[in-house]
């Protein structure tokens, strides 16, 4: 693909909307062409404006992001829908899945999560393109035939551990994975984003009395 990627917004939050723009406008190859603040404004802005990919809430004052989702795809248009929402339902997540949304991220999250859904939907429109073979197909359905490939400076042996550790302990922070492993807490956090960012893993944001929330890491 030439060019960013063009990114609506839509969340009826017009603090938390700014905060998703700004996110946006960080991440290599995306631009913001729009926010809007209800389903009915989204529904109108995707043809006017014709992003390629919608940040999509689900609650919304006047029909919800699944309703918008639904009308979208029923309308033909193939925009990537990314789900932004504090929803956790998992009948709503399967809704979503089920509806066509290529990802899904629940507030609140940090900067490297939204980019890592970006750059997921960003791949999968990207191998996607003339006739597709089936490694390029499982590509864009984030079902990877095999293991996924590693970032330079991270091996399998380590990744494995890594993994190993998420699945004995349920959930860990970079500094226990770290721990569990022999790893610094950084490289730690290396192997784990990259989970994340591969769909091996999930994060969630766990908030303390005071300071920076704490980054909890669940196998997938």
């Amino acid at each position: 693909m030439s060019g960013p990627l063009r990114v609506l917004v839509v969340d009826d939050d017009f603090m938390v909307a700014r905060i998703h723009e700004r996110f946006v406008e960080r991440t290599d190859g995306f631009e913001v062409v729009g926010s809007v603040r209800s389903g009915r404004e989204a529904l109108a802005a995707v043809d006017e404006l014709t992003p390629d990919v919608v940040l999509l809430d689900v609650h919304m004052p006047d029909i919800d992001g699944l309703e918008v989702l639904r009308s979208l795809r029923a309308a033909g248009h193939a925009v990537g829908v990314v789900m932004v929402t504090a929803e956790r339902d998992a009948e709503v997540v399967r809704s979503a899945l089920l509806g066509g949304a290529q990802q899904y991220l629940v507030k609140p999250f940090e900067y490297p999560d939204l980019a890592a859904r970006l750059d997921a939907v960003r791949r999968s429109m990207e191998v996607l393109v003339g006739d597709a073979d089936q490694a390029a197909i499982d590509r864009a359905f984030g079902a990877a035939a095999t293991t996924p490939a590693l970032p330079k400076g991270l091996s399998h042996e380590t990744a494995d551990a890594v993994l190993a550790a998420l699945r004995d302990q349920g959930e860990l922070s970079a500094t226990e994975a770290g721990d569990a492993t022999g790893l610094a807490r950084v490289s730690a956090r290396r192997y784990l984003e990259h989970f994340v960012a591969t769909g091996q893993a999930t994060v969630r944001l766990q908030y303390g009395s005071a300071g920076r929330p704490e980054r909890r890491y669940t196998r997938a």
